[in-house]
């Protein structure tokens, strides 16, 4: 496998450091071809298991980065340690000021009403240069509309962004950007969850002692406790035999090619 790949679970993981994968990203803008990025936390990886959509949208991913400290724990009990947490809600701001600084153009999809608008003009306070060249907030259930779909590809092809932020919560936005890679004339689509309202102010993020042990999880559930309960804790009965499952299987891999030697 390639330097700075690891296999994590059941996907290929890209262990790169936040000013690494900057740097990457500058060389996705500079290429011909368009790049995705996601950015898998322990949600996504319970789903992976089982929905072969998400699966083959990671899969067609050019680059995957580590959204959750849980992920460095489980990757360390594995034996493979990543080196940072890279997530879709610190990489987004970081993105938009390195853009402003390097003249990328960038189009923001999703949000509610009026939430990627706002985070748009936060972030222009912020960064003075930082070209959004379109925002669009699509209606409930529009992944599943043709001409909708077809209005909001015309609309981000007319932009003609560098990068395409989508933020429409996940599995869906990484599905809609895999489903409409080949339409998309940008040069890089990054999936970004719930960013749009933390910059916005919509939604608070965790303070940074919480966001570095692990602890995000529970402050977003102190603030949706009926939406994020239930997650949390699917996510927790499956996310820790899955650790132990593919643990084993790593040390079988392991074991055979020592014996192979």
């Amino acid at each position: 496998m390639p330097e700075n790949k690891i296999s994590f679970f059941n996907i290929v993981i890209d262990n790169l450091s936040m000013s690494e994968t900057l740097a990457k990203i500058d060389e996705f803008v500079a290429s011909d071809k368009h790049k995705i990025v996601v950015t898998p936390n322990v949600d996504h990886l319970v789903k992976l298991q089982t929905d072969k959509v998400f699966l083959s949208a990671y899969q067609s991913a050019n680059l995957v980065l580590t959204d959750g400290v849980p992920l460095l724990w489980a990757a360390k009990i594995m034996g493979t340690p990543i080196k940072e947490k890279v997530s879709g809600s610190d990489l987004f701001p970081k993105l938009c000021e390195r853009a402003a600084l390097k003249n990328y153009s960038l189009f923001f999809l999703g949000g509610l009403e009026g939430v990627a608008e706002k985070a748009a003009q936060k972030l222009k306070e912020d960064y003075p240069d930082l070209n959004v060249t379109g925002v669009y907030s699509p209606p409930f259930g529009f992944e599943d509309k043709a001409l909708e779909n077809e209005k909001i590809l015309k609309l981000i092809n007319m932009h003609k962004p560098d990068i395409l932020c989508v933020g429409l919560g996940a599995p869906k936005q990484e599905k809609w950007i895999y489903k409409h890679r080949d339409q998309l004339k940008v040069k890089v689509s990054l999936g970004i969850g719930a960013s749009f309202d933390f910059v916005a102010g919509n939604v608070q993020r965790a303070p940074i002692w919480m966001q570095n042990n692990g602890l995000e999880w529970f402050y977003r559930t102190m603030q949706e406790p009926k939406r994020m309960l239930k997650r949390y804790f699917i996510d927790a009965v499956f996310f820790i035999p899955l650790i132990v499952k593919y643990w084993f299987k790593n040390k079988r891999s392991r074991d055979s090619l020592s014996s192979h030697y």
